[in-house]
């Protein structure tokens, strides 16, 4: 679970990165989790801490999970609606903020 939290983090910040570097603006990112979510980065780090709050199966852990939770999906539900807004007519619109399929 971590490490698959880890992929999906690690590949979503580098298709940021390649719409960054490419310039012009903002442009919507595609492909990958974006496919389902706004934040597939925030979603795997998400899972990344969960994985590791069962590994290690301690207070700790889910403690760190939680938090990180509390911290990312504000953020997240905040990058969706600017998603919206910014890109009023061709924003995907069943696109989730973080959790796929999660109204």
């Amino acid at each position: 679970m971590f490490l698959a939290g880890m992929a999906v983090n690690v590949t979503s910040d580098l298709t940021l990165v390649g719409l960054k570097a490419q310039g012009g603006g903002y442009k919507i990112p595609q492909g990958g989790m974006f496919e389902l979510v706004s934040c597939p980065n925030y979603l795997g780090e998400m899972v990344e801490w969960l994985g590791w709050a069962i590994m290690t199966w301690s207070w700790a852990g889910l403690g760190f999970f939680l938090y990180t939770c509390s911290n990312l999906v504000p953020r997240a539900i905040g990058n969706h609606r600017w998603y919206l807004e910014k890109f009023k007519e061709d924003y995907p619109r069943h696109r989730k903020a973080v959790i796929p399929f999660l109204g």
